[in-house]
């Protein structure tokens, strides 16, 4: 079986880009658990924004769809306004 060079190099990028979505969909989950987890208004509010942020980033980068960001946004706004 022949093995060209692009067939090698591609398999090269495959490995390097799965590992970095893997890595920024666990920084995306993670944020999100954390304000989740929050039970305070003032302990939310300090993991809100930047989980936002990491949302919108995630978009960007088509790492997932929009209308996903924009349902985790929602939902993490809901615990946030939950919380009293």
């Amino acid at each position: 079986m022949d093995r060209h060079p692009q067939q090698i190099k591609r398999e090269r990028q495959d490995i390097k880009r799965r590992a970095r979505n893997i890595d920024s969909m666990s920084r995306l989950r993670t944020h999100i658990k954390k304000v989740l987890s929050a039970t305070t208004k003032a302990d939310a509010d300090k993991v809100y924004t930047a989980a936002v942020s990491v949302i919108d980033k995630a978009v960007s980068k088509n790492l997932i769809h929009k209308n996903t960001g924009s349902r985790r946004k929602a939902q993490i706004t809901r615990h946030v306004n939950s919380l009293s």
